[in-house]
């Protein structure tokens, strides 16, 4: 037996033991049928998927019809394939009645009358009353005890409360927040039911100009805020997040802030930069000013659902453990004969999500199954603010300690490429080529679930793929923007994977021609693999951090 021999049948066993090790079935994702299922799912007459819309019903449909053809089980209520939730859109009301208002009282009795659309206006998620009381400074009017951060270190009870918009060191790499990345407990809604917790009767929002200075047209922002005409994407919000926000809540003209600190013998700048703390503010009490606001929004309940169906895992208890694989369907709809198809954003995610499932399903029918369970998830309403996904957060399917891992794709079919002057879109992102990205992938959390980060480079030995990891801590926000964010903000070990942004990025140009398929079927795969190896792994993956927001 020659040496040259003996080599071959030792590479060829090598081989061998690395075939036994990969995930069943992770050769049957194949291009061609990627391309098949998003040449559908992206084409015309889906119109772009946009929420609530007979197309946005008809692609969660197909997304059912087929997980429900391979023989997975519904993972919703009774069964169902669909998990249900309500949005809220909001409109101020029509017609004679109780209008919006805001009043200024002073200690020497004189009375200002503000005016709706030039000096404030009503946030979409307020409640629908009136409330008066002293004016009290509270920052940025952040409640994060988990960052041993509080803006409200002082008694505000029955007070109206005035904050900044946005958060204490925004532009700091090293913030307590979450970089340069805006965190989560600086979104409005966690700040008015912050206040609303510590008793305050009413919050007014005003804008963080010390952060953000220069001219503001306060009225063509309140404009923009209630159009005249309805928007071709509206602004919807959690019904459950809204049906927690009782109190008035308006934002007002930065010139309005500063006659209100005026009043009190103090500046508004000087408010706003003593905000900017470690550790939060010990709210000021404008005493010169009692405020009267009066808020009218009428809220209108929208059903929406995420697609969900489940292979039962094998081993009788990690089965309760789940390792989720999930991306959104929905997009941005159309506009006239304008179609903005989405293919890559996030058709491309969907169809590797039906073939991920499919692997799984031939595997089953073969014998063999994870030892956890998988749920196939394919969030709605990511564009209109990660609501599918924190709709999931609200009321999971199992307790949120028990998935092992979520691993969201977005956007996995095309080579990144930021142009030169490529404008607000493209905002923190270094420009670069789309052939300098020809096999990268980018992996969004790789710094806050090294565990998860460790098995997909190892499971990318065999695959090849030049894996990227550098936007966690970017001001392009590309961290938060996908539904992994959700589950992180919760404590749940979740990693995005994207290829990233290009120039047909939420345009009518991503079309499904443009997609590189040869590509996508590495990540297809690669992502297969990882979640096998979670899902048959002898422990979870752990998140570097446990601390979530406050519900």
């Amino acid at each position: 037996m020659t040496k040259r021999f003996l080599i071959a049948i030792g590479l060829a066993a090598a081989v061998g033991v690395a075939a036994q090790q990969r995930a069943p079935q992770n050769d049957s994702i194949r291009q061609d049928d990627l391309r098949a299922d998003l040449f559908f799912l992206a084409g015309d007459s889906l119109r772009g998927r946009l929420t609530d819309t007979e197309e946005n019903r008809a692609a969660a449909d197909f997304i059912r019809s087929r997980f429900e053809r391979m023989g997975l089980k519904g993972a919703g209520p009774n069964g169902s394939f669909f998990q249900p939730y309500n949005l809220m859109t909001a409109t101020l009301p029509a017609g004679p009645g109780i209008a919006n208002a805001l009043e200024i009282s002073r200690g020497d009795g004189q009375t200002r009358q503000l005016r709706t659309g030039q000096d404030f206006y009503p946030h979409r998620f307020s409640g629908s009353g009136t409330a008066t009381g002293q004016v009290v400074f509270a920052g940025f009017g952040i409640s994060a005890p988990h960052l041993n951060y509080d803006d409200y270190n002082g008694v505000i009870r029955d007070k109206v409360v005035l904050m900044l918009d946005h958060e204490p060191g925004e532009r700091d790499p090293n913030s307590p927040f979450d970089g340069v990345v805006t965190s989560e407990p600086s979104t409005v809604w966690r700040k008015v039911l912050a206040a609303q917790q510590h008793g305050a009767a009413a919050v007014l929002f005003v804008s963080d100009v010390h952060n953000h200075p220069g001219e503001t047209n306060f009225e063509a922002a309140a404009r923009n805020y209630w159009p005249e005409k309805p928007p071709h994407l509206l602004s919807y919000t959690l019904a459950a997040w809204a049906d927690r926000i009782r109190i008035p809540v308006a934002q007002i003209s930065p010139a309005v802030a500063a006659s209100l600190a005026a009043a009190a013998g103090k500046t508004f700048a000087e408010l706003a930069a003593a905000s900017e703390t470690a550790r939060g503010l010990t709210p000021v009490a404008l005493a010169e000013s009692r405020v009267t606001v009066r808020t009218a929004v009428d809220r209108h309940i929208v059903p929406d659902r995420n697609v969900v169906a489940l292979l039962e895992g094998s081993d009788p208890r990690l089965k309760n453990e789940w390792v989720i694989v999930s991306a959104h369907y929905d997009h941005n709809g159309a506009d006239g004969t304008q179609i903005f198809n989405g293919a890559d954003d996030n058709g491309s995610g969907v169809v590797a999500l039906i073939e991920i499932a499919e692997a799984y399903a031939l595997a089953a029918k073969e014998g063999h199954r994870p030892k956890r369970s998988i749920l196939f998830a394919s969030w709605n309403s990511e564009e209109r603010g990660l609501l599918g996904a924190w709709a999931y957060t609200e009321q999971p399917l199992a307790p949120l300690n028990t998935i092992a891992a979520v691993l969201n794709m977005d956007m996995i079919g095309r080579n990144e490429e930021i142009p030169v002057g490529g404008g607000p879109r493209f905002a923190g992102l270094e420009v670069q080529t789309a052939e300098s990205n020809s096999n990268a992938l980018n992996l969004m959390a790789f710094s806050k679930v090294p565990d998860i980060t460790a098995m997909v480079e190892k499971a990318n030995g065999g695959i090849g793929l030049d894996l990227k990891k550098r936007y966690d801590n970017n001001s392009s926000n590309l961290l938060r923007r996908s539904d992994q964010w959700p589950f992180l903000q919760r404590g749940v070990p979740a990693m995005g994977f994207i290829t990233g942004l290009h120039p047909d990025y939420h345009t009518q140009y991503d079309r499904p021609e443009k997609i590189n398929y040869v590509k996508m079927e590495k990540i297809t795969r690669l992502i297969h693999q990882v979640s096998w190896d979670i899902a048959n792994a002898d422990a979870k993956p752990k998140a570097l951090s446990t601390r979530s927001v406050t519900q």
